[in-house]
């Protein structure tokens, strides 16, 4: 089976959950600290993505919502 993402972004959300643990991973646009895990690996893949990495796309809220209705 294919890898989903690439090696080079699993390098990218590595550097970035190392920067959370040392509490200097900033998010978005108001340059605050990223504490969570799951947001660090969201700034992981998300500068993948800018960097052209091979990721999957994200998850649009339609879909989202309609798979969480299917399995109700």
């Amino acid at each position: 089976m294919a890898r989903k993402y690439s090696k080079k972004a699993s390098a990218d959300v590595k550097r970035a959950m190392k920067k959370r643990k040392a509490g200097t991973l900033k998010s978005g646009r108001s340059g605050k600290t990223a504490k969570s895990r799951k947001q660090a690996i969201a700034i992981g893949l998300s500068e993948a993505r800018a960097k052209g990495r091979k990721v999957p796309k994200k998850a649009s809220r339609k879909r989202t919502v309609a798979k969480a209705r299917k399995a109700a």
